[in-house]
């Protein structure tokens, strides 16, 4: 009964403040806002057309799908794991749904297969994030190793499925993922701000989050307490395959095509960066969603500077790499070894 006792205030403690948590109001947040504005200024100043309309919808669009693999990666990463395949899911997501309803059933009712196929590809998204979860929280494989074996497969079942071939379509039903407009502004954009503030009203307000948040912070200890940590972490892995797959789905409907060899192409690498720049700890226990919006933003307007001022793509990929390492080492304790 002592242990029992201890365990129902262990486990509000360790979440607590919860909303601050999710939606964090503090430094490290006011540091990011203040980097986003510096690139932002930086970009008016030297970036042309940087004001135009134009260039806004554009980033909107490109950040919206990392913010989107983004929040899900940063669920697992808030229970110690990390997910390798998102854009493995991606791809596969992306190059089902047209393959539904361009086929003849598809071509019989446009719309009702539309809808069908977005389902489809989302479902399928969930069973590979299934497969995760099992391999992670119920048979012990490490993260890294469970997720390589997507990474590995899921991209090449995605070419096996379209034998390699770039999918065009004009599917305006579809293509309103990616390139429909509310307010003005992207309809994806509107999408990350419903998602962020759900998953975050989750972490904040509901005993998923304080398991989550638990798992990360001492799975022995979340156990011990009575947390269903195994369910914690297949529900967290099974989030961001849906959420890679929804992505997925986004980036197709903007290119109006599907190329499995580059869809979610190295987004894995975007996802990570967002999370952990946003303020994500590797060793779990921590899912700040409005950091993660910034992070997000912010891996995406280094990028968008690079490539707008005629620096290579692959210089990019290294900037990337090195907020990433400057990242994980501001949140290393000093002294630690």
């Amino acid at each position: 009964m002592t242990s029992l006792h201890s365990s129902r205030q262990a486990t509000p403690r360790s979440a607590s403040p919860r909303w601050r948590r999710a939606m964090p109001v503090n430094p490290r947040s006011l540091a990011l806002l203040v980097a986003l504005l510096a690139l932002i200024l930086f970009n008016i100043a030297i970036t042309p057309n940087f004001l135009e309309w134009q260039t806004l919808s554009v980033n909107v669009s490109q950040v919206s799908t990392i913010a989107i693999v983004a929040i899900g990666m940063t669920l697992v990463i808030a229970t110690g794991g990390i997910d390798l395949s998102v854009g493995a899911v991606m791809a596969l997501a992306g190059a089902l749904a047209p393959l539904i309803f361009l086929s003849e059933f598809g071509q019989q009712a446009p719309l009702a297969m539309t809808l069908v196929a977005i389902v489809v590809a989302l479902a399928v998204a969930v069973a590979c994030g299934l497969f995760n979860g099992v391999l992670v929280s119920r048979f012990g494989v490490q993260p890294i190793i469970a997720t390589l074996v997507l990474f590995i497969s899921g991209r090449g079942l995605a070419q096996v499925l379209t034998n390699g071939n770039l999918q065009t379509f004009d599917n305006p039903a579809f293509e309103f993922l990616g390139a429909g407009r509310l307010l003005g502004l992207p309809f994806q954009g509107w999408l990350v701000v419903v998602i962020a503030l759900v998953v975050a009203w989750v972490i904040a307000r509901t005993r998923y989050g304080r398991y989550l948040l638990a798992t990360g912070g001492n799975p022995q200890a979340a156990r011990m307490a009575g947390v269903p940590v195994t369910r914690v972490k297949l529900a967290a892995y099974t989030s961001c395959a849906l959420l890679a797959g929804l992505a997925g789905l986004i980036t197709v409907a903007i290119n109006s095509a599907s190329d499995a060899a580059k869809n979610g192409n190295l987004m894995e690498l975007d996802a990570i960066a967002a999370a952990v720049v946003g303020g994500a700890l590797l060793k779990g226990g921590k899912a700040p969603i409005a950091g993660v919006i910034l992070g997000a933003a912010i891996i995406q307007l280094v990028r968008y500077t690079l490539l707008a001022n005629g620096v290579a793509d692959e210089v990019a990929l290294v900037v990337k790499a090195a907020i990433i390492v400057l990242a994980v080492y501001l949140q290393t304790p000093r002294g630690a070894h």
